[in-house]
């Protein structure tokens, strides 16, 4: 018995629900917190050695590396590369296009 997709996809939904792009920016600040979190244990610098390095607070820092904090300054995240050694790297990729309402 052969199955066909049926329904939306799931972009679809949160995009009707219109969240979509708060969906996909929450994401984004996960990976990137996700990623400077693996490099500061990858070169073993403690969070208080990041703070001094990026010339922050613990506890700035420590919004920096929360996930579900979603204000955060690509400036911030520059500094942050920065002081790992790192440069940040942006790119844009094609999405699906969007179907018309």
């Amino acid at each position: 018995m052969k199955k066909e997709f049926i329904g939306s996809s799931f972009e679809d939904f949160l995009r009707e629900e219109a969240v979509y792009e708060d969906v996909e920016a929450s994401a984004i600040k996960k990976v990137v917190a996700c990623m400077i979190v693996q490099s500061m244990q990858e070169s073993r610098v403690s969070k208080s050695e990041m703070a001094r390095r990026m010339g922050t607070s613990r506890t700035q820092l420590d919004r920096l590396l929360d996930p579900a904090y979603p204000s955060v300054t690509l400036a911030t995240i520059a500094k942050a590369a920065s002081a790992l050694g790192k440069k940040i790297s942006i790119s844009f990729g094609d999405v699906s296009p969007m179907k018309p309402a």
